[in-house]
């Protein structure tokens, strides 16, 4: 399996360990040892799921937990007025979080790339209606946290 197959199970993994936490009251340790255990590159009621980047996976669940304020916050900004970020569905703010963590702290990996990955979670779980608010939402964030990967002709 590729690095980049990796990643992609890594994001999709924290997504749901964030979703979890949230929903469930678990903690951080917890999360880790049972995505890590139970979860990545496991059979679970039937299902495959991919084997996943445990560090990436780490760096993002953490990374979120670590600056949530300031990600809420930031989020909540980008999100359309009458919409603040706790009206959201909570699998939702899972992926607009750990995205948002990614694009603001993760520079070795392009704003377009992370934008996509997440809309593909998005897309495993809502339909084109949602996850298009999801590519909105993040494309504002990404425009204003890494302009220069905006810039010129190319960013229509």
């Amino acid at each position: 399996m590729s690095k980049a197959q990796q990643r992609s199970a890594a994001r999709l993994a924290a997504a749901q360990a964030l979703y979890q936490m949230e929903v469930a009251d678990v903690g951080l340790p917890e999360v880790l040892a049972e995505f890590e255990s139970h979860w990545i590159g496991q059979e679970v009621e039937g299902e495959q799921y991919n084997p996943a980047e445990i560090g990436f996976f780490r760096d993002i669940v953490g990374g979120v937990l670590k600056d949530q304020v300031a990600i809420d916050r930031a989020v909540d900004e980008a999100l359309s007025e009458g919409w603040p970020l706790k009206r959201v569905e909570a699998l939702m703010r899972a992926i607009l979080r750990a995205a948002f963590y990614e694009i603001r702290s993760r520079a070795d990996v392009p704003a377009r790339v992370a934008i996509k990955e997440y809309v593909d979670v998005a897309g495993a779980f809502y339909g084109p209606e949602e996850s298009g608010m999801i590519n909105a939402v993040l494309d504002n964030l990404a425009r204003k946290t890494r302009p220069n990967e905006f810039a010129g002709p190319s960013s229509n």
